[in-house]
């Protein structure tokens, strides 16, 4: 047996990134396949959501590149399946569908980037590349963010308020760990599209208030988290901790 790097080949192997692919139309499929070859990655294809949810189920992804228009549905309704889950998976959605409503409509459905065809193969890989590096601040250290009835796990991603889960898509949890990690600190619309995106692109920074109104509108609903995260007017955001929650009578 050939050894790669001191392990077997299909170990090696194994310890690729997963990317999920869906995409009815073949011939885009394999472009993709092709273009995100140097980035050292595994890629399973599927062209309608059933597949999808079968490969899902039996395989650990780490990325969905999904295309919306599918032949047994739209790959939105998969995008708000996953998000239920305490840890989704990052999804992409790579498609035809370019109106603003459209994107505003993907992004609020839980996808965490949104790519219309045809695509630039350069920035198609990057964006690829941002997500699969999605942890921010990795690290043993300062796994744990707690602010007075708050607590921030980045291992287990999950947010408790007062005991109690707040249920976040993948995205919105980055957002909150990048922000909740600098309190009080201020960052423009750029600095958090390039931190916690991993990009920086003109006219994307939309996609940074539709994610902080999906966070806060979460927030509003928890004891004393309404004002975590805050506007700055002119400038951007800034997390400010509670100085203390009101006790959950329940």
């Amino acid at each position: 047996m050939q050894i790669m790097n001191g392990m077997p080949p299909y170990i090696a192997e194994k310890m690729k990134k997963h990317i999920l692919l869906i995409e009815q139309d073949k011939v885009i499929a394999n472009q993709i396949i092709l273009n995100l070859q140097t980035l050292n990655v595994r890629i399973s294809h599927c062209t309608h959501l059933a597949c999808a949810n079968l490969q899902l189920a039996q395989d650990n992804i780490d990325l969905i590149i999904m295309e919306r228009q599918l032949p047994d549905g739209d790959g939105i309704w998969l995008c708000q399946k996953i998000n239920i889950d305490a840890n989704p998976t990052p999804c992409m959605l790579l498609t035809t569908y370019s109106s603003e409503a459209d994107i505003v409509l993907g992004l609020d459905s839980g996808a965490d980037d949104y790519i219309t065809k045809p695509f630039r193969a350069l920035e198609l890989r990057a964006r690829v590349n941002a997500l699969l590096r999605r942890s921010i601040n990795e690290g043993h250290s300062f796994d744990l963010l707690e602010y007075n009835g708050i607590q921030i796990n980045k291992q287990t991603r999950e947010v408790m308020v007062l005991e109690q889960v707040l249920t976040l898509t993948a995205r919105e949890f980055d957002l909150l760990v990048y922000l909740a990690t600098y309190p009080k600190q201020v960052f423009s619309r750029v600095q958090l599209l390039e931190a916690v995106w991993g990009y920086s692109y003109s006219g994307y920074e939309h996609t940074v208030n539709t994610h902080i109104n999906r966070l806060r509108s979460k927030l509003l609903k928890q004891p004393g988290c309404s004002d975590l995260v805050e506007t700055v007017w002119g400038v951007g955001y800034k997390f400010s901790p509670p100085v203390n929650l009101p006790f959950n009578q329940q």
